[in-house]
């Protein structure tokens, strides 16, 4: 599990307000704090701001898997402000990743029995052969990445698959949606 965030591009800027050492440093410090392992963090941005005795505290963070987060914050105290907007940040964190754990637990109990069908194969014609159509070519970019990483991919997008380099196995794999509102994992073994 991820303890701090290292290296971590973090930008602090104002608004209205020009920001002192003290008080950069301080935001720094407390975006370099949060304890969380999901979502991985790639960037953050802090932004100050005071409106006629106002202290607004904006943090958005830019993570893995194209997540951004944002939280805002308005008390009359900027440091106030910026414990209070990194509390929701975390919140937010929280949620993302109890989300997703909830969605991908086993379910104990919950076995599908499904009846057996055997198929005929009269009205099979072998000797008709046509020529498949091919009516759209689409080039997939193949990264690579962890399953659950591709997991949460499919949860926060719309597709119906993701193609992905499985990073432990260095093999292509297929993650997809199936009926049941379940996903799938295609992992192919050459012979």
């Amino acid at each position: 599990m991820q303890v701090a965030n290292v290296n971590l591009p973090i930008k602090v800027t104002g608004r209205h307000i020009s920001v002192t050492e003290p008080m950069k440093d301080y935001a720094i410090k407390k975006v370099e704090g949060l304890h969380l392992d999901y979502p991985r963090i790639m960037e953050a941005h802090v932004i100050l701001d005071v409106q006629k005795h106002r202290h607004i505290a904006e943090v958005i963070l830019h993570c893995a898997n194209h997540i951004t987060i944002e939280a805002t914050t308005e008390t009359t105290d900027m440091y106030a402000s910026v414990d209070q907007v990194m509390d929701k940040i975390a919140q937010q964190m929280r949620k993302y990743k109890t989300k997703i754990m909830r969605q991908h637990r086993p379910r104990r109990g919950e076995i599908q029995h499904v009846d057996e069908q055997v198929l005929s194969i009269e009205g099979f014609d072998e000797h008709a052969e046509s020529e498949p159509n091919v009516i759209l070519t689409e080039k997939y970019p193949v990264k690579p990445m962890f399953t659950d990483e591709a997991v949460l991919q499919m949860e926060m997008s719309n597709r119906q698959f993701v193609v992905f380099l499985n990073a432990k196995t260095n093999k292509v794999n297929v993650l997809y949606r199936r009926k049941d509102a379940g996903l799938g994992l295609i992992d192919p073994i050459f012979s």
